[in-house]
């Protein structure tokens, strides 16, 4: 098992202690396209053809609702391949 896939087994087990990072490393690994848009906002967003996510940075960990958002991304774009 590579260090990625333990980092997603990580993030499943326990989506309420996940950092930015963590979660930014997944995507971007994942081929997800990050951009932030100008004017200051703590919003990234990740894109890859169709598949869209918005992720809030935030200190320590991201709210659960975002995590658990971007898992059933990875996920709909694994049954896709």
């Amino acid at each position: 098992m590579s260090k990625l896939e333990k980092l997603l087994q990580k993030i499943k087990n326990n989506p309420k202690q996940v950092r930015f990072e963590e979660l930014d490393k997944i995507l971007t690994r994942a081929g997800f396209e990050k951009r932030q848009p100008k004017g200051g906002s703590s919003h990234y967003y990740y894109t890859k053809g169709a598949l869209k996510v918005s992720i809030p940075y935030r200190q320590p960990y991201i709210l659960t609702t975002y995590v658990v958002a971007a898992i059933k991304l990875l996920e709909r774009m694994g049954e896709d391949d």
